[in-house]
């Protein structure tokens, strides 16, 4: 693990509610689950600018990547078990199996994109270089997936990965997350 790797690692760990959710998933989860996105990145933030743990954390992003299902079902199933076993952390899951993405991607977003072939192509394309970050556990230790590396994630900079999104859905996720830090460094969608 490089410099950057450990301490991320080290603050998934000092996250005590966090820490819970991947040690559950680890009992419980399905297929190639992985936890990322948002609420790694605000841990990071938060902990960078001093303020409470869970600040701007509107939900938990679980992902996995079961292409032998690819029903709702199992979607919704995790998403109620999670909420059950961790309901008095005050958040929401969003579970999502990304053997199936393509299949709504278009009546969400207003276009089509390719299926993809694993968790990791996924997360590649999540909307920026800072939250294209997600973790597992293996043998209880954290394994961190990070495309385009933590610098970005750690010097608090939003810079879009274009491989997917649009500028509008960049411009409305950096908007928000000004609002909760402001020190935020947003590279405009025509800069990156």
């Amino acid at each position: 693990m490089t410099g950057l790797h450990d301490r991320l690692a080290g603050i998934i760990r000092r996250e005590a509610w966090l820490w819970e959710i991947l040690a559950w998933l680890a009992k419980h989860g399905p297929p190639d689950w992985h936890v990322g996105a948002g609420c790694l990145t605000q841990s990071v933030w938060n902990r960078l600018s001093g303020r409470p743990g869970r600040t701007g954390i509107a939900d938990i992003d679980v992902v996995f990547f079961d292409p032998a299902d690819l029903g709702a079902a199992a979607e919704a199933a995790l998403e109620a078990e999670l909420s059950q076993a961790f309901g008095g952390l005050g958040l929401a899951f969003d579970v999502k199996n990304q053997a199936r993405v393509h299949l709504w991607y278009a009546d969400r977003f207003g276009y089509a994109i390719p299926p993809y072939g694993s968790v990791h192509a996924a997360i590649d394309t999540w909307p920026t270089t800072a939250t294209a970050v997600a973790v597992t556990l293996h043998d209880g230790r954290p394994e961190i997936y990070a495309p385009f590396g933590l610098a970005d994630l750690f010097a608090m900079t939003a810079r879009p990965n274009k491989r997917q999104i649009t500028a509008g859905i960049y411009e409305k996720k950096v908007a928000r997350w000004r609002r909760h830090w402001p020190e935020l460094t947003v590279v405009p969608w025509d800069a990156a």
